[in-house]
């Protein structure tokens, strides 16, 4: 029988895309992600001899290890075809380890997206396994191990079973917690703003508004209270003003570069309230390849886990064509832009996350899609396109006015400032969204044409109470943006700790932004106290570069590993004889025991949480853990209510009570009002959205 060509992949749904590109010389196999890791049993890291890892290939990978083998044994080549990235490349030599054969060549194939000129490409340049990258990756998941498995049992003694800690999820509840005591720290400063409604003299319109800015010879002029305003007001009241200075100029505006995995992941937030993980999954799907009618399963994005905002030359040619013949020369730069990555040890090898091809358009393929999948290929689409766009033209406008008083003899400066689009540039596709502590309040309003020395009448005076405010609550994309600009943690693990910190009960989502929880706070605490040599964020971004040195430059890891190694030991065999054992009091349910009458608490099993009574060990009742809906489910025959549970994977779904009878489930919260258009039921679909379980519709969450 003729060997064949064996190429591997992660997922079925990569190796679906493949197929159609290679042909029937190659026959695809997917390894369904990692096919062998450290235990999850044990720590797995013989740390006496040089922190050697003790690869276990898990049971519900054991098939598929030997559906491996067995393809592996009867081709002529194998191409290890997984993700470009550290983890891509330590899955390929995990693949080549177990499955290698005296007779087999291995070659590792890497692409950044799945098209048909780049699998070409990268076929016709195979290479070896770049050790470099598997064993950045290997002391990255030793050190990972190390600290979770070393720390994590010291809180289940001390704490509470259940609790994990880690090199980069601590240090984003840490961030959270910082945050939250600023807050209660916070003392408001009252200030006073005063403002001037004002006509240019002998005209009718239009008035605009002028706010006190301090006196005229540039003194500042502190108003913090109603006695000092109401005095400052009353002489505004009875001066003459007039313009002092009239000043513009242009501003230029230029795009922001094609996503990172952050920015991606920001964005997708701060316009659909995309969680990090749902970001993921979807761009997953999209670079994966999808059925795009005829074309068949096609590649729509390139890769999407990356820190680099490089384009390679053919797509910046393509969307300035694109540009030129949708909108104008007009919008098109002289010059192709390009950009270099802010982000700290960016790997500017590989390509910031763009639409496979410019020419299809969002519109095009809207039909092939989910509506969310739709929805983040157009945003990667309008911000790729945007960024070689034309810059954006404001005319800015600032306007000072002398307010004479003559009888108090006291000049004050008052200022007005506007700022008009001229030419929209590439905002006319796409505008960056501003989180909420960054957002401009300003508001655009017309300006009459001034000159220095007009005299301007007085119109109307306000006096506006004013209170500083303490900083915002972290979001996912402002908590992501800290991480990325402190150099902690790289594009892979941002939608995972964004999952964990809320799985563990250390941080809770309350209207879209994140609050510690009292076990946060406390976890924090003790992680500081008697970890704060490794807990931090100097020594986490240090971490991250050494990573990235073994990565680069072929640094020693285990060098890597020990030097971290080596103040954890010592700070777990203070912590352990210091650390007393700490009594968290016990969440109530707000039902009461069936069997004594006694108020019910939620706590924490090995198996996640339960519902027991608050009189334990006197009276033992206990039952799983649920969360009653009062919605009645849907399909259920003899009329039982969804109500909530913890699954085999600890993630909380609702399924229906006459369970296992009846096995109606759904993954987010149910809601008691029926669907509008179909009466069927709706769910949650995000923090301010519902869907419908049975048609298409969407909507808003009843407030």
């Amino acid at each position: 029988m003729a060997k064949h060509n064996l190429v591997i992949v992660e997922s079925p749904a990569k190796a679906k895309t493949l197929a159609r590109m290679l042909g029937k010389n190659y026959v695809i196999k997917a390894s369904l992600g990692h096919i062998r890791d450290l235990p999850k049993s044990r720590i797995g890291v013989d740390i006496e001899n040089d922190f050697a890892p003790k690869y276990v290939v898990s049971r519900d990978k054991s098939k598929t290890a030997k559906e491996l083998k067995d393809a592996v044994r009867g081709a002529s080549s194998v191409y290890l075809a997984t993700d470009p990235d550290r983890e891509g490349e330590a899955i390929a030599w995990h693949l080549s380890e177990i499955t290698r054969s005296a007779d087999t060549q291995f070659r590792r194939v890497v692409f950044h997206e799945i098209t048909d000129d780049a699998i070409a490409e990268a076929f016709k340049h195979p290479r070896d396994v770049n050790m470099h990258l598997v064993d950045a990756q290997q002391a990255r998941r030793i050190v990972d191990r190390l600290l979770g498995y070393k720390l994590s049992p010291l809180l289940w003694r001390k704490v509470r079973r259940g609790l994990s800690a880690g090199r980069v999820q601590s240090i984003a509840v840490k961030i959270v917690v910082d945050r939250e005591r600023e807050i209660e720290k916070f003392v408001p400063v009252e200030y006073w703003t005063l403002a001037a409604e004002l006509l240019k003299q002998n005209t009718k319109k239009p008035e605009f508004r002028a706010t006190l800015v301090g006196l005229a010879d540039s003194k500042k002029l502190p108003v913090n209270d109603k006695k000092t305003a109401d005095a400052v007001k009353g002489e505004l009241q009875k001066a003459d003003y007039s313009v002092l200075k009239v000043g513009t100029k242009q501003i230029k505006r230029s795009p922001a570069p094609p996503f990172i995995t952050s920015t991606m992941q920001q964005e997708a937030w701060r316009h659909f309230r995309f969680s990090a993980k749902k970001t993921m999954s979807l761009a997953q799907q999209l670079y994966e390849g999808l059925p795009i009618g005829e074309e068949g399963s096609v590649g729509l994005i390139t890769y999407m886990r990356t820190d680099s905002t490089h384009i390679a030359a053919h797509a910046i040619t393509e969307a300035r064509e694109y540009i030129s013949g949708k909108y104008g020369t007009d919008y098109l730069p002289k010059k192709a832009r390009f950009f270099t990555s802010k982000v700290k040890g960016a790997q500017e090898a590989h390509e910031a996350i763009r639409p496979t091809q410019i020419m299809r358009e969002p519109s095009s393929i809207k039909e092939c899609l989910s509506s969310e999948q739709h929805k983040l290929y157009r945003l990667i689409w309008q911000r790729m396109v945007a960024s070689q766009m034309a810059e954006a033209l404001f005319d800015n406008t600032t306007i000072d006015i002398e307010a004479k008083n003559k009888t108090a003899k006291t000049n004050y400066l008052l200022r007005t400032q506007n700022s008009v689009n001229v030419f929209s540039g590439f905002i006319t596709l796409y505008a960056e969204q501003k989180d909420d502590d960054d957002a401009d309040d300003k508001k655009a309003f017309a300006l009459p044409k001034l000159a220095k020395g007009d005299v301007l009448n007085l119109v109307d005076l306000s006096a506006e109470q004013n209170f500083t405010k303490p900083p915002l609550r972290f979001t996912e994309a402002t908590l992501i943006k800290m991480l990325e600009q402190n150099g902690i943690g790289r594009p892979s693990t941002y939608a995972p700790i964004m999952a964990t910190i809320q799985d563990r009960e250390y941080i809770n989502k309350t209207g879209g932004a994140f609050q510690p929880t009292e076990l946060g706070c406390l976890v924090t605490d003790m992680l500081s106290e008697h970890f704060g040599d490794i807990i931090n964020i100097e020594y986490t971004a240090h971490m991250e570069d050494e990573l990235d040195k073994v990565a680069n430059a072929g640094n020693n890891w285990v060098c890597a590993v020990r030097d971290f190694y080596k103040p954890l030991e010592q700070d777990l065999s203070k912590a352990s004889e210091i650390i007393e054992k700490v009594k968290i009091a016990d969440e109530q349910t707000g039902e009461n025991c069936p069997d004594c009458g006694k108020a019910l608490v939620f706590k924490m099993g090995r198996f996640g949480k339960f519902i027991a009574c608050s009189s334990y060990p006197e009276c033992k009742y206990h039952t799983n853990f649920r969360i009653k809906t009062r919605v009645p489910c849907p399909d259920c025959p003899a009329g039982g209510e969804l109500i909530g549970r913890f699954s085999k994977k600890g993630k909380i779904f609702y399924g229906c009570s006459a369970y296992p009878k009846h096995k109606f489930a759904v993954n987010s919260k149910p809601l008691p009002q029926p669907c509008p258009e179909c009466g069927k039921l709706l769910i949650e679909a995000g923090a301010k959205s519902v869907r419908c379980t049975a048609c298409k519709y969407k909507g808003k969450k009843a407030e």
